[in-house]
């Protein structure tokens, strides 16, 4: 979550007035994350989150992810769900930009995942996977391996000067994945949320609560959402400038595997493909943070996250060569 739009007294009453939610009594952006505009909002009804899409988010595609909180909320999996207005219609428009309010989770983000939330969180991961099992509504991966090689054109010399040779390694990872991505297509496919890091779940102590922040969820691999996770969950932060203090945390990770497989079990092909699709999950969060780096508006109110420390999970995932490396 991150405020790019300011949003005025005046506008946010003109935008409530078609809700039957009653006034606002406190307002206040929400920092974490790099992608749209969050906001909590309190009214005279209850609790909201209000969320302004900006950036990366297709305008035309927004039906899909409310469609899909929807769909989820249906099936009794925690997540914000979209509230209508007295017209019956969840978007509408805010300070010139698409708009959203939708339902309060309670919980807390995780600063540093424990072992017992990792495992929960596989679980629960697994749930929804299955929960949207029957999502009618489908959606091309836009940072998928397409859209790498525009991220990335011009930026060698930004990463070589975070780390020399850091351009090298990121080609080398690129050919690796490319050469094992015609073999993606034969993974369990379906609806996979492609972002669910610990800013994008609540838990109370180490019980889940929910996922939010759907607006990368496409269709693809249900395995790369797992690969997604453990970059996510499985490492323990580094302090170093260079994030080579980075580590895998064997425990953490094996407990993410394990809790997923028991909702949802692995085949074969699935645990044979986690190393490259880690390492496919890296190389998207390492060129999009790359981005981020060097394009963050000077007057967000959030702070653009280092893509070091993806290069140095990049590295990692280079060298393992089988799903038992990860806990699997």
């Amino acid at each position: 979550m991150a405020v790019y739009t300011q949003v005025s007294d005046a506008a946010l009453a003109e935008f409530l007035s078609a809700y039957d939610l009653g006034a606002a009594l406190a307002f206040k952006g929400i920092a974490e994350g790099v992608e749209n505009s969050n906001y909590y909002l309190e009214t005279e009804l209850g609790q909201f989150f209000l969320t302004l899409f900006e950036k990366r988010v297709n305008a035309a595609e927004l039906p899909y992810f409310i469609g899909l909180k929807q769909h989820l909320a249906g099936k009794g999996f925690p997540c914000p769900e979209p509230v209508m207005g007295r017209d019956g219609q969840a978007l509408r428009t805010l300070e010139g930009r698409p708009a959203v309010i939708v339902s309060f989770l309670e919980g807390l983000s995780p600063k540093r995942p424990n072992v017992r939330q990792c495992r929960a969180l596989g679980e629960n991961l697994a749930r929804m996977h299955l929960a949207l099992a029957d999502f009618p509504m489908t959606r091309e991966n836009s940072l998928g391996p397409k859209s790498w090689a525009a991220l990335w054109a011009g930026r060698a010399d930004d990463a070589d000067a975070l780390q020399p040779g850091l351009s090298g390694t990121v080609e080398a990872a690129f050919a690796e994945i490319l050469r094992a991505r015609d073999s993606f297509a034969e993974l369990p496919h379906g609806t996979i949320h492609a972002d669910l890091f610990p800013d994008n779940a609540f838990f109370l102590g180490d019980d889940f609560c929910g996922a939010f922040d759907f607006y990368f969820a496409c269709t693809d691999a249900l395995a790369y959402d797992l690969a997604v996770c453990l970059n996510a969950w499985a490492f323990d932060d580094g302090h170093a400038a260079d994030g080579s203090a980075l580590e895998y945390n064997f425990s953490k990770g094996a407990a993410l595997i394990a809790g997923y497989q028991s909702v949802r079990p692995l085949n074969a092909m699935e645990r044979d493909a986690l190393p490259v699709l880690c390492l496919g999950a890296s190389m998207r969060f390492f060129l999009t943070r790359l981005v981020d780096w060097t394009s963050t508006p000077a007057g967000a109110l959030v702070r653009p996250k280092n893509p070091l420390e993806y290069a140095a999970r990049l590295a990692f995932h280079r060298r393992m060569e089988s799903a038992e490396g990860y806990g699997a």
